[in-house]
């Protein structure tokens, strides 16, 4: 009898409870659905590179921007310089802050952390360079961007790479910077 009784009662406050859930739904304001705001960018820049284990070199840049708001965004940062003797390829994590100037002119400052990894292959025989190092890396830089449109700019970019690449014995000093120019474009939100 008890049992029966517990039965009863747990069936009827099953049907209470979803009756109240059903009546909270119908009577509680739901606020409408919005559009996603687009909040991603991407931007991409060819140039050169000099003070390398290398010289100067041609360097390739793409980057991931996710806008916290409209000036400040965080994403990816990658540059790779894949042509002649080095090849050096570079991964961060970059904030960037934009400065909108009112005459359609963007001063983009940018700083991150990341990695590096260098291979350096130079000459055949017994005094060939065949070295590679992976080390910490962080960015710092500017660039001055052209709004062409309200989501396209056209950017330049000066950007000092630091890092701590050793290739040695066969090269003696460690190679700590580079400097870079680069010219792209970047698609914001």
């Amino acid at each position: 009898m008890i049992r029966q009784a517990l039965a009863r009662l747990s069936r009827w406050t099953c049907v209470v409870s979803l009756m109240t859930i059903l009546a909270a739904c119908t009577v509680l304001p739901v606020p409408l659905a919005q559009a996603v705001e687009n909040r991603w960018g991407f931007g991409s820049g060819l140039g050169f590179t000099s003070g390398t284990v290398n010289g100067t070199v041609f360097n390739l840049a793409f980057s991931g921007d996710y806008y916290l708001d409209r000036n400040f965004s965080v994403g990816p940062l990658m540059q790779i310089s894949p042509m002649g003797d080095l090849f050096q390829i570079s991964f961060a994590g970059v904030g960037r802050y934009y400065f909108r100037l009112n005459n359609g002119i963007n001063l983009v400052p940018f700083t991150g952390f990341g990695m590096t990894h260098v291979d350096l292959d130079r000459g055949t025989g017994p005094g060939a360079i065949d070295r590679n190092d992976t080390s910490w890396y962080i960015p710092i830089g500017v660039s001055l961007e052209y709004q062409a449109t309200h989501n396209v700019a056209l950017t330049s970019t000066l950007i000092v790479n630091l890092y701590d690449i050793n290739l040695s014995p066969s090269l003696s000093e460690n190679d700590t910077t580079s400097i870079g120019m680069l010219f792209g474009f970047r698609f914001g939100p």
